[in-house]
């Protein structure tokens, strides 16, 4: 892991960022209504889940990029909801890079159900696409650092 970064001081990674990746999480209770279905409001916190872990994944962690003076703001998020998510089901979360430029970068994820047969990811349960914009600790856009920019990311 870095060692803390000095603001202003560009982190590097020690291994390449991938492109995509996929987490698997729990629906708890607190994420659902009173019929058991997981709220709508639960899914962007499960995307940040999934992005923050791409971005751990080549051994940077969010807070590192913090505080380097680097983050990230979630400009658009657009989510498309195709089958309810229910309490205790195990979910997969997966995301990728889909593009970007100098001081953004996109990301399309989907939402599955693993209902343990078998099948591994058995029922699309969302899909999503978000923007996220680079700001430096005075809110103004900044590049993002080259090793984050969409063609630095791996297949």
């Amino acid at each position: 892991m870095p060692s803390e970064p000095r603001p202003g001081t560009d982190l590097a990674p020690d291994r390449p960022i991938p492109s995509a990746t996929e987490v698997r999480l729990r629906v708890r209770y607190n994420e659902c209504d009173p019929m058991g279905l997981a709220h709508h409001a639960s899914y962007p916190p499960w995307l940040e889940i999934a992005r923050t872990e791409l971005l751990r994944s080549c051994g940077i962690s969010y807070a590192h990029l913090e505080q380097a003076g680097v983050f990230l703001v979630i400009t658009r998020l657009a989510i498309n909801y195709k089958a309810p998510a229910r309490y205790d089901n195990e979910i997969v979360i997966g995301v990728s890079v889909t593009g970007g430029g100098r001081a953004r970068i996109d990301h399309s994820y989907e939402v599955w159900l693993d209902a343990n047969d078998g099948r591994g990811k058995s029922t699309l349960l969302a899909t999503a696409e978000s923007t996220l914009a680079c700001v430096g600790a005075d809110k103004r856009p900044r590049p993002l650092p080259q090793w984050l920019t969409p063609q630095a990311h791996t297949g």
